[in-house]
């Protein structure tokens, strides 16, 4: 509505918003929290262990950790005051129990010649305090989430690279347990999916706020179900061939169904036609149907989810113990450091770091974590549900939907809800590639919360009367509740 005219000619500014509480101080208390979780799980272990006493390191790590937490929180609170108060206490929970966790099963790795002799803990805890460093640089440099929606097509191109790169690199260089997704050089491997899907998620948000209009009205209803015209239909088939190439090539089951389902999921989203999803959903399965039948690296994959105890000494051996860990756990758990989840083999990492979990903590410790998780895709899809412009909303949604789909792909593999795929579970399993983007992901959504919660700026005062012609005349708003003043100032 326009605003009223005062009595002596000038306009009155339109009410001021109401004060948002910026929630830092509730942040510090849930951090110090996760600090207390992760420092209580640490001393189970040594207490459990045959020394029956706290770990040698014990207050120097926890001197450490909340150093490392001060420094997030005081970023957070000078960079972004207004951001989500739980993104960075939930993320700093999980990663904390998981480098508990990992420090728990260093002397089997370094005994079996798993892990280098320094140990995964300690290289986890250099990759968390790099993390939060890359956190403080995002917020720090990207003051502003739209930004990147001018750089769409050039995120486009750089992501798929990073997805493709390891499929036409030598197999010695880019292939770890049967999976072709790495690039190994100099005694470093890096992961560099984990970093083309958040530039892929940015395209796709670019994309579809161009274009959102014409998927969701271009359409025919054939039998209560609206079939897309096919020109329209174009995207989706391209994110579905690149999504089974990277299949059939690199052997990795959950990096294309991660990819792929992001995208139809936030194709969904924008344009609110469940016919994309019926489309997105029978495509992939056709699809990887049709890779298993055709190449026995992915159907070994299919035949071991299909039946675990057919061979426990072969391909299914893992799947098998990964079941005998969740049973022996029961619902409370054997205790942290007094299960055998090294009997799974490569614990520590991708996956099968769920089965510690379900083996110490029990069915009540693995609905917890699961929990933590949910909490944290909730506090995106609000922060998505709160931010004004459409492109963050997407942007948002889109990022918390991948990251739903990490968890349940990496979670339903360990419990046969669907194939074993090789994605890490985040901020838990041990990878620097992956704790790195779980972390710029938390800054993403850090800055997209804060221009969500933080409160518009004071309109202009006004001093000419508005116009009845002109909508764009002093006075007057647009339709999209921007407000302008004698100077054509635009209020966003």
């Amino acid at each position: 509505m326009a605003a009223s005219p005062s009595v002596g000619g000038a306009v009155s500014p339109p009410p001021a918003e109401p004060e948002i509480p910026k929630r830092r101080n509730a942040e510090a208390v849930l951090l110090a929290g996760a600090w207390t979780v992760g420092m209580f799980a640490y001393a189970n272990v040594g207490l459990a262990s045959s020394a029956a006493k706290l770990p040698a390191n014990y207050w120097t790590v926890g001197v450490l950790f909340a150093a490392v937490l001060l420094v997030a929180h005081l970023a957070v609170r000078w960079l972004a005051p207004y951001a989500d108060p739980l993104l960075l206490p939930l993320a700093a929970m999980i990663n904390g129990l998981g480098l508990v966790l990992i420090s728990r099963l260093d002397p089997y790795n370094i005994a079996n010649k798993l892990a280098p002799k320094a140990g995964a803990a300690g290289q986890q805890a250099i990759f968390t305090v790099l993390g939060v460093a890359v956190l403080v640089a995002v917020l720090f440099f990207l003051r502003d989430h739209k930004i990147l929606q001018r750089y769409a097509y050039i995120s486009a191109l750089a992501g798929l690279i990073l997805i493709a790169l390891p499929a036409v690199l030598p197999a010695s260089m880019s292939e770890v347990n049967g999976a072709r997704s790495w690039i190994k050089f100099a005694g470093l491997s890096i992961q560099p999916a984990e970093f083309g899907k958040l530039l892929m998620v940015s395209f796709f948000a670019a994309y579809l706020h161009t274009k959102r209009d014409t998927l969701a009205l271009a359409s025919r209803k054939v039998l209560g179900v609206y079939i897309p015209r096919g020109r329209d239909m174009g995207p989706l088939v391209v994110c579905w061939a690149f999504a089974m190439l990277v299949l059939i090539r690199e052997t990795d089951l959950g990096v294309s169904l991660m990819f792929f389902g992001a995208f139809v999921i936030m194709l969904y989203l924008a344009t609110e036609r469940a016919s994309w999803l019926i489309f997105g959903v029978v495509m992939f399965i056709g699809g990887a149907a049709l890779v298993a039948m055709t190449f026995s690296h992915v159907q070994a994959r299919f035949d071991s989810w299909l039946n675990p105890f057919g061979s426990v000494t072969g391909n299914s051996r893992q799947t098998a113990q990964s079941l005998y860990a969740f049973a022996n756990g029961g619902l409370f758990g054997t205790g942290l450091n007094q299960g055998y989840p090294t009997l799974v083999g490569f614990a520590n990492n991708a996956d099968y770091i769920m089965d510690t979990v379900g083996e110490e903590l029990g069915l009540i410790g693995l609905a917890a974590l699961l929990i933590s998780y949910a909490l944290f895709v909730a506090r995106g899809l609000k922060t998505a549900l709160l931010v004004r412009d459409p492109f963050g909303k997407l942007f948002a949604s889109g990022l918390a939907v991948t990251f739903a789909l990490q968890v349940f792909i990496t979670a339903g593999g360990v419990m046969r809800v669907i194939p074993l795929t090789g994605l890490p579970m985040p901020f838990l399993a041990a990878g620097g590639s992956a704790l790195l983007a779980n972390w710029i992901l938390v800054a993403l959504l850090l800055r997209i919360s804060d221009a969500a919660r933080r409160p518009l700026p004071p309109a202009l005062p006004l001093t000419a009367p508005p116009s009845l012609l002109d909508p764009r005349s002093p006075g007057r708003t647009d339709d999209g509740g921007r407000y302008y003043g004698q100077d054509k100032a635009v209020r966003t």
